[in-house]
């Protein structure tokens, strides 16, 4: 098999486990939630509380990856390419949410959604740089591009609602990765199968 065979395929492997997306996506939800003091989410405890259940399933989701597909790494140079996406990211969601609405004098005042924006970019030059852009990365960060780009976020500051957006991306973004991950890699009853044919031979 050859070298750019095998380093796509943990490319794949490490952006494609996308059931590890439903709680980041509720995370987000709940931090929206939070600041918007909805409910008993206005304690700070019940806030942390939530969190840390939403977060609980990660290590359980991992293992299940790790068990029935065993472990990919991938290569330094993919390794430093997710981290310059990384190092991009940050700056361009700070950096474009404050430039696009904020209460500063230097301030564009746009009537957009920076946070849909400023996440829909970011997660698409993040897949560009990993693994290649898939056909269904491009139509929901699109739709979320589209979505806070539009003209008609006047008034209040959206965040909060960008945050809701970005959220709910997130989470049918995984769905459909994982639907790829299974498709690409093998269901996870197939696998076992085949080592059960191997081990009675």
């Amino acid at each position: 098999m050859q070298r750019t065979t095998l380093e796509t395929a943990a490319a794949k492997y490490s952006y494609l486990r996308g059931l590890l997306f439903i709680p980041a996506g509720l995370l987000m939800i709940l931090s929206a939630l939070g600041n918007w003091q909805v409910g008993p989410l206005s304690h700070s405890w019940v806030f942390l509380v939530a969190a840390l259940a939403i977060g609980a399933p990660c290590l359980p989701i991992a293992r299940y990856y790790n068990e029935h597909y065993g472990r990919l790494s991938p290569s330094t140079r993919q390794q430093v390419r997710g981290a310059v996406g990384v190092a991009l990211g940050l700056p361009v969601v700070v950096g474009g949410s404050l430039l696009m609405r904020s209460r500063a004098d230097w301030s564009l005042d746009l009537p957009v959604n920076p946070i849909a924006v400023t996440f829909a970019v970011v997660m698409l030059l993040s897949y560009a740089i990993g693994m290649g852009l898939q056909r269904h990365h491009a139509i929901i960060w699109g739709a979320l591009l589209v979505a806070g780009a539009v003209p008609l976020w006047t008034g209040s500051d959206p965040s909060n609602i960008g945050l809701v957006l970005a959220g709910v991306a997130v989470m049918v973004d995984g769905v459909l990765d994982h639907r790829l991950f299974v498709r690409t890699f093998g269901s996870p009853r197939s696998l076992d199968l085949e080592e059960g044919d191997v081990g009675a031979r």
